[in-house]
């Protein structure tokens, strides 16, 4: 199937960022008090928006985390990703070939305007990526597992969501995905295919990706 866009999640999926945002993060609630753990970090919050580390922290203790979280670790995860950030291998010749191809894509990710944009200046993706091409649950209000995000871009993009498909590496990405009424495609870079549950495909590298989409 053709598909009229292709919307891709960006940490994990477009720039290699969640082995460093979720190492720092584990590191921050740490030392904020709550201990958390590598793997800890990457079961709860890989794929989510900020909203649900504050909602479980809360949740779990009983207490708020301190109000400058966000301003705090973005400025840890920016820092680093200057020093080691990189494009998820193969995903430039991906992209590459949806342009050629002229198949519409664009990114939907939990994180901030800031960090997708910080992101993609570092690694080199922002040639891929005009303003228009960009969207963050900072636009909806609620992030994945909430189908909003992917529903708003679809509409802006001007594509019926059951002729889209997902590109997304968590499963509160997929569920959100599912929950659109899209097609999702899970990558199993990081994420074992068991915790995809629901995914109409799997793939564990980009060059597999690019004979599905086009």
């Amino acid at each position: 199937m053709r598909y009229d866009l292709v919307l891709f999640d960006n940490d994990g999926v477009l720039v290699d960022s969640e082995p460093i945002s979720n190492r720092l993060l584990a590191a921050y609630l740490t030392e904020l008090g709550h201990p958390t753990s590598y793997e800890d970090s990457i079961r709860d919050y890989m794929g989510s928006a900020m909203h649900r580390v504050h909602d479980l922290v809360q949740e779990r203790t009983g207490q708020r985390l301190p109000e400058d979280f966000d301003d705090v670790f973005h400025g840890r995860v920016f820092a680093a990703f200057e020093r080691e950030l990189k494009p998820v291998d193969g995903v430039a010749e991906v992209l590459e070939k949806l342009a050629v191809d002229e198949v519409p894509y664009c990114v939907a990710s939990s994180g901030s305007h800031e960090r997708i944009r910080v992101g993609h200046r570092t690694t080199g993706l922002d040639r891929w990526f005009d303003d228009e091409r960009i969207f963050s649950s900072q636009d909806v209000g609620r992030g994945k597992p909430a189908p909003d995000l992917f529903l708003h871009a679809a509409e802006r993009m001007g594509a019926a969501p059951e002729r889209c498909v997902v590109v997304e590496d968590s499963p509160l990405g997929v569920q959100a995905a599912l929950a659109a009424g899209m097609d999702v495609y899970g990558f199993t870079a990081m994420t074992p295919a068991a915790r995809l549950t629901g995914a109409t495909g799997l793939f564990g590298s980009m060059g597999e990706l690019a004979d599905v989409l086009v």
